[in-house]
């Protein structure tokens, strides 16, 4: 078999793999796009391994330690993505906030100052003392 098809099929993943790293916004489909990286260069590892003159594990080695790094970076990448579903309702990368915000702070929708379901009740009725003004008109110019 000619070395060139496999480099071709090769450059033809990760051309893929990068568009979908560079032109998606759901996080999901950039992870797709990376891995669509690393397979392309799973593929060259084999294809580098099987030419003639070469040591014969050193091809199929490389690739299953590749793919053994890239089981332990999806765990982690959705895992990632779970933690950002739940606080931010949705997985595009674009509007993603800063994770490493409070999540009491107050934000620009005022949805913390609304109490939770595990606040004590005190908690609510500050948080609707603080609204009653602005409700009633009282305060606002």
């Amino acid at each position: 078999m000619h070395l060139s098809l496999p480099a071709a099929l090769a450059a033809l993943l990760a051309g893929i793999g990068v568009y979908g790293v560079l032109a998606r916004r759901n996080a999901v489909l950039v992870l797709i796009g990376v891995e669509l990286i690393l397979n392309a260069a799973n593929l060259l590892l084999v294809t580098a391994g099987s030419r003639p003159g070469a040591p014969l594990s050193a091809g199929p080695v490389l690739t299953l330690f590749v793919i053994t790094i890239a089981a332990a970076e999806i765990t982690v990448a959705l895992a990632i993505i779970l933690v950002m579903f739940r606080r931010t309702g949705h997985i595009d990368l674009t509007a993603v906030p800063d994770l490493t915000d409070d999540p009491d702070e107050p934000t620009d929708d005022g949805r913390a100052d609304l109490p939770g379901p595990n606040d004590p009740p005190e908690a609510s009725e500050a948080a609707d003392a603080r609204r009653e003004p602005a409700a009633a008109g009282e305060g606002v110019s």
